[in-house]
């Protein structure tokens, strides 16, 4: 079989499946999801011994610390990820729902109805969790899903999807509302991003490679996101006592994440106050950092691990101990420098002064925008969606966390009665 005739195989059978979830009831999809998180407790053993393979082998090619942890499951990761399925069967269900109902003057009684948006790809790298948190929210909403993980994690990909594909069985679904792409050709990503007659949306979860590729070769509608260039503003005005822990929390919490933070912009009349301190506990905890000039002269006789700023640091997401670290004159000078490097992704400030955090927040266009709170909070299940699809940081359909109401569209209903034109 050709890889088109293998990707064609995919989407047709992803299509038929799709008709069949498309008017399931939320007690049969609330079904299926309990279903599904039963049987990820049963193959528990199974599901670990794939991805310690997958570890294994990452270690042997010299994969980085960063991405052995994101592929990383362990008992508790993958005890979270089966919680958060809970947390998706106790979301309200939005297919169905219905809006904007109207009689208008031409005698018709229109209204919108959220409907599932069918056949959704989603590209994704190093992450075997996300390969159950798309499928639950994809069937949640009725939709199915082609999924095509990291070579990386293929051996724990394998596992549980078909782990999910059992479980659709069982409750009598075409197992095929969840497929695979069980080969690490690249070609295969190509072809699937312009398999328009079958597939509705990509959702494509990577690096800026990934993202531009599916940008510029899809004949399909694409989710673009996921890449995070964080930033963080310290005011003058901010409670310096109560700030450290929060800079601390979004750098070091978990750096891997797109969420977390890339660069600390400190006002300059509190600079060498709290930078000295900041650097001090921040150091203990392993964190390395790249500055402005004004910076590496405050702190030029220190033994903290120091390396000179320039544009191309300021625009690197480092998913790593690593922090950027700018004096800024003023908070206008602060968001000048997030529009120059940001990704759109999420940014802060900490602050006292409410007429500096309503200025940050209606001048500061990203997905997600703090007051006085860490960066890591932008993630589905922190902003009560549940488990996540993506972090968009486009503007159109969807932006931010997706989730449920992110995989939906809808239609209009329009019904008269022997209704003509004039």
């Amino acid at each position: 079989m050709s890889q088109q005739q293998y990707l064609t195989t995919l989407g047709k059978q992803a299509k038929a499946a799709s008709f069949a979830l498309a008017n399931l009831s939320s007690q049969n999809k609330n079904a299926l999801l309990r279903c599904i998180s039963e049987q990820l407790t049963l193959n528990t053993e199974a599901i670990l011994a794939a991805n310690d393979q997958d570890v294994q082998a990452a270690k042997a090619n010299g994969l980085t610390d960063a991405m052995i942890d994101r592929l990383l499951l362990d008992s508790e990761r993958l005890a979270g990820i089966i919680a958060d399925i809970e947390n998706v069967i106790n979301l309200a269900d939005p297919v169905g729902s219905e809006s904007a109902s109207q009689l208008l003057d031409n005698g018709l009684r229109l209204t919108q109805r959220k409907v599932p948006l069918g056949v959704v790809g989603v590209i994704y790298e190093a992450r075997p969790n996300v390969t159950v948190d798309i499928a639950v929210l994809a069937l949640k909403t009725g939709n199915v899903v082609i999924l095509r993980g990291g070579k990386e994690t293929l051996t724990s990909n394998k596992v549980l999807s078909e782990v999910i594909r059992t479980a659709l069985t069982l409750q009598g679904l075409p197992e095929d509302a969840v497929q695979l792409i069980n080969s690490t050709d690249r070609d295969l990503v190509t072809g699937l991003l312009r398999l328009d007659q079958y597939v509705d949306m990509i959702i494509p979860r990577g690096g800026q490679t990934l993202q531009r590729l599916c940008a510029e070769k899809a004949s399909i509608p694409v989710i673009l996101g996921g890449i995070g260039i964080c930033h963080l503003y310290l005011d003058k005005s901010a409670d310096l006592s109560r700030s450290a822990e929060v800079i601390i929390n979004a750098k070091v919490q978990r750096p891997t994440v797109c969420n977390a933070l890339d660069t600390l912009l400190v006002h300059e009349a509190v600079a060498a106050e709290f930078l000295a301190d900041l650097f001090t506990q921040m150091s203990a905890l392993g964190v390395s950092f790249y500055t402005c000039e004004k910076t590496q002269q405050l702190f030029a006789a220190s033994q903290f691990d120091i390396h000179p700023a320039t544009d191309e640091t300021f625009s690197t997401e480092w998913l790593s101990l690593t922090l950027g670290v700018k004096i800024v004159t003023d908070i206008d000078q602060a968001i000048t420098h997030i529009r120059q490097h940001s990704s759109g992704h999420s940014e802060a400030i900490l602050s006292d002064d409410i007429n500096a955090t309503c200025h940050f927040m209606n001048q500061v266009d990203s997905a997600a925008v703090y007051v006085n709170a860490s960066t890591r909070f932008t993630d589905g299940s922190q902003f009560g969606l549940g488990a996540e699809v993506a972090v968009s940081t486009q503007k159109l359909h969807a932006r931010g966390p997706m989730a449920l109401d992110a995989l939906t569209t809808y239609k209009w209903l329009a019904t008269g009665d022997y209704t003509s034109r004039s």
